[in-house]
């Protein structure tokens, strides 16, 4: 009768069990390795033999080949398309792999490319022009059962552009003319839009653009900022810069879900943020659906010219809220505020410890003109409940803020209450 294992006996067996299947494991990924370079040199050699059916079949039916900036396209018909059409655009092609890396199932391939551009057939839609290339680029290829799966690659486009004279020269004066010209270009079409971000708080920025001046806050919050108001679609470029340069934009706070105040969130791509009144504007017509269609309450002149910017500048689409606030919730070192009456669900942020407030659409400083103006009511035609804003502009007075930004052109300063009183009890 034997004895019986010691525990050290068994720790060690034990190890051994596992030292075995490691090994087997990593024979396993050897092999895979050596299968899948394999198959990707073969396919490289398939296309510098110009022997494209070769390289098609080395493809798994339904795999993808996605070349960035080209073309994404699912095998072998995509696949036959694109490499037979390299295969006629540059007859003398010469592929070479310079280098490969394997790991498992997928095997990168850094490549070199360099023929002449001569025909007959175009690539990607461009006319041959004689003219001699050389070009370089990495393929990254997923190979299972002995097929391709799946490539991403990539090369250099611009490089391309030049060889063939789609684009000047790199340094020529050519190029730097062009830069110049777009350098400006981004200038002119930046001061038209928005100016940069200012700021007019402590932690609190603004970024002011155009059509009808609308106001984007960015609040800094945790390494970050938290925008209240998105503003108007053609602000995206302007909103994310500022952003970018304050630490990144973490949240969108919506005051209401109207087309010029939702604008740029969608292109931010972040978690938005309203009051739960807010959500079917926000997501859906922008107001539309308490609104006129043809916004035939507005004065004559501005009917069209308004609807034309609601469609083209304004409104950057619906957009998908991610959480809401109420009365009463923190946020980004402000406490929310319901201010209802222009849309259903207005809230604003107000800060005790400054005594400032961000009160969204709950009251105007331009005119239908785009000119500064006292505080006033929003434009009646876009309300849904004057009476309801008034009964807002003055819970804001009562709060006596030392300063209050709109959603719209300038702050209201000085003896705020008094000004806000009598904006509500306007005619």
């Amino acid at each position: 009768m034997s004895e019986p294992e010691t525990a050290d006996e068994a720790s060690s067996k034990v190890q051994e069990v596992a030292e075995n299947m490691q090994q087997l494991a990593a024979g396993r990924r050897r092999m895979s390795g050596d299968r899948a370079e394999s198959i990707a040199r073969r396919y490289f050699e398939a296309i510098d033999e110009r022997d494209l059916e070769a390289a098609v079949a080395l493809w798994a039916p339904g795999g993808r080949e996605n070349v960035r900036g080209q073309i994404d396209t699912l095998a072998p018909e995509g696949v036959r398309e694109f490499i037979g059409g390299l295969m006629g655009a540059v007859p003398d092609l010469d592929m070479k792999v310079i280098s490969t890396t394997t790991e498992g199932e997928r095997c990168g391939v850094q490549w070199r490319l360099t023929g002449t551009f001569a025909g007959p057939g175009s690539f990607g839609g461009i006319a041959p022009t004689g003219a001699p290339i050389e070009l370089e680029g990495f393929d990254l290829l997923t190979v299972r059962d002995g097929l391709i799966q799946a490539n991403d690659a990539f090369t250099d486009s611009m490089t391309f552009a030049r060889q063939i004279g789609m684009m000047p020269p790199q340094g020529s004066t050519t190029e730097t003319g062009m830069t110049a010209a777009f350098n400006a270009k981004t200038r002119i079409a930046s001061s038209l839009v928005a100016h940069p971000a200012g700021l007019v708080a402590e932690g609190v920025w603004v970024v002011q653009g155009q059509p009808a001046r609308c106001n984007v806050y960015l609040i800094e919050d945790e390494g970050g900022v938290t925008l209240f108001d998105a503003g108007a679609r053609t602000m995206s470029r302007a909103v994310a810069t500022a952003g970018a340069k304050l630490g990144g934009i973490r949240r969108v706070v919506l005051g209401h879900g109207h087309t010029d105040h939702r604008g740029t969130a969608p292109a931010l791509g972040v978690p938005v943020l309203c009051h739960p009144d807010e959500v079917q504007d926000a997501e859906g017509s922008g107001g539309f659906r308490y609104w006129d269609e043809h916004l035939a309450d507005l004065p004559t002149p501005h009917r069209q010219l308004h609807r034309l910017l609601h469609r083209y500048a304004w409104d950057g689409g619906p957009v998908k809220i991610s959480g809401t606030l109420v009365e009463g919730d923190e946020i980004a070192g402000f406490e929310v505020i319901e201010l209802p009456g222009h849309a259903p669900g207005q809230i604003g942020l107000w800060r005790s410890s400054d005594r400032l407030a961000l009160s969204s659409d709950c009251f105007y400083t331009l005119d239908i003109w785009g000119r500064d103006c006292p505080p006033k009511l929003p434009i009646l035609a876009y309300n849904y409940d004057t009476e309801q804003a008034r009964a807002s502009i003055r819970k804001l007075a009562a709060l006596e803020p030392a300063v209050v930004w709109p959603g719209h052109a300038k702050p209201v300063t000085g003896d705020v209450r008094a000004q806000l009183e009598r904006a509500a009890d306007a005619l």
